[in-house]
């Protein structure tokens, strides 16, 4: 089946939630965002959201980072 991830067409298996889209595209559940069809995804409704053909979704990953500040005394 197509859709759209994040602009691009891609191929992905049929009959997948957004939860077993995630799962196969090996992205951690537990630090994305998905929009679907410019509509924020609820992560409580991931696994009963079925992904359908040409639906376009946004997935965004978080990525922690900081900056490392010493004092010198």
């Amino acid at each position: 089946m197509k859709i759209y991830l994040n602009g691009e067409l891609r191929e992905v298996p049929e009959n997948l939630t957004l939860l077993e889209l995630l799962d196969w595209l090996k992205l951690p559940v537990d630090r994305v965002a998905v929009e679907r069809n410019r509509e924020i995804a609820s992560r409580s409704t991931w696994a009963e959201t079925c992904i359908q053909p040409d639906d376009r979704l946004e997935v965004v990953h978080f990525v922690g980072g900081g900056v490392e500040v010493g004092f010198g005394i």
